[in-house]
């Protein structure tokens, strides 16, 4: 767990995926269209792979992929980030932590 927490914390913005899931793209094009450029950690590619999908399970994060973290914080999956786009909120978030700017 502590190495899924540190890797979530080195960046503004952090997306945990998988190279063959549809959503973790679609989320990952959300934020660069947003204006973001989120450390991206592809499960499937990395050794550690297995190790932090089930940290980041343990953490909550239900399915465990995509894991979207901005501001050190779990902020959700992609039908959170999805809602949160929807009202606003996800570019105040954004914005808040330094990962886009005005």
């Amino acid at each position: 767990m502590d190495m899924v927490r540190d890797l979530a914390s080195k960046k503004a913005a952090v997306i945990f995926t998988k190279s063959s899931c549809f959503m973790c793209h679609s989320i990952k094009a959300l934020f660069y269209e947003l204006g973001a450029s989120p450390a991206v950690h592809e499960l499937d590619q990395d050794a550690n792979g297995k190790d932090m999908e089930f940290a980041l399970q343990r953490l909550g994060c239900n399915p465990s992929v995509p894991a979207v973290f901005i501001g050190g914080k779990y902020i959700g999956s992609a039908k959170d980030i999805i809602s949160l786009h929807v009202d606003g909120s996800l570019k105040e978030k954004l914005i808040e932590a330094k990962a886009i700017w005005l």
